[in-house]
Order: structure tokens, then C-alpha cells, then sequence
């Protein structure tokens, strides 16, 4: 499968104010990824990983890690430069406000880029009063 992309598969949403879409690339780091979106239009592109993927040890070769190409045509323009891009799992989310009826349709033209994990901190209680548990007093 060298030099050809695959076909990505996605699920389109449409919420109140975006349209979300929703399109599967395993394998990949989000610096694989590649998106275009504004007006009608999203191209998403994810090179491929793994410069063994075609070597002679395979024996068996059924899916790949890219290269990824979709380019999809929505049904309304969406503000490009106001998408919120998120890839997790192999799955990459794209949140597309909807582009309001005077306002023009913006482009935007990015590279997803690795974030660190958040972790949450406990702090605190889980919201109970805190009793002693006894009656003694500590001086």
C-alpha cells in the first residue's frame, strides 16, 4: 500500500451551534495530522508511521498506520479558524463552530501538536463537614 492513502472514515454531527466530526487515524502521533477547515470543506491528512510497515518480515498485513487523506464537503460553511481540534484513542475530534448568515466563512490550515496529559490535584474534602473523630481536645 505504499504511496497510497487511505480513505478515513468519519461520523458528522450536527449540533445547535457546530458541526462536529469525528474520524478514526490509529496509529498515528498528532504531529502525523494535518487539518484544513473552513467554509464547506475539511482535508485531513496523516502521514505515515513506522518505516517498517512494508519491510520483508511481515507476514501478514491487513491495515497500516497511513498515509490518511479525506476531504469532505459539509452542507453549511463553518468557521475554520474557530475549530477546536482534538485527538485522543486514534480518534480525532473536530468541533466547527457554524458560520453565522452575514459573516464570512474563515480558513484554517494547522498541524495538530502533542500537549502533556493534565492530571487533576485533590484538594480539599469531598465536601462533608470534617469531624474529629473523638472528643478530645489537642492543645
Amino acid at each position: 500500500m505504499t504511496g497510497e492513502h487511505q480513505r478515513i472514515p468519519v461520523r458528522i454531527y450536527d449540533r445547535e451551534k457546530h458541526i462536529v466530526l469525528a474520524a478514526p487515524l490509529p496509529g498515528l502521533e498528532a504531529e502525523n495530522i494535518s487539518v484544513v477547515v473552513g467554509g464547506r470543506r475539511v482535508v485531513i491528512t496523516g502521514e505515515e508511521r513506522g518505516p517498517r510497515q512494508h519491510g520483508p518480515d511481515v507476514l501478514l498485513a491487513e491495515w497500516t498506520i497511513g498515509p490518511y487523506y479525506r476531504e469532505i464537503s459539509l452542507e453549511q460553511p463553518v468557521e475554520g479558524s474557530l475549530t477546536n481540534a482534538t485527538y485522543g484513542n486514534g480518534v480525532l475530534v473536530l468541533s466547527m463552530p457554524k458560520a453565522g448568515h452575514s459573516e464570512l466563512a474563515t480558513e484554517a490550515n494547522f498541524t495538530l501538536h502533542p500537549t502533556t496529559a493534565t492530571r487533576g490535584e485533590w484538594i480539599g474534602h469531598i465536601g462533608s463537614e470534617i469531624q474529629p473523630s473523638s472528643n478530645t481536645k489537642i492543645p
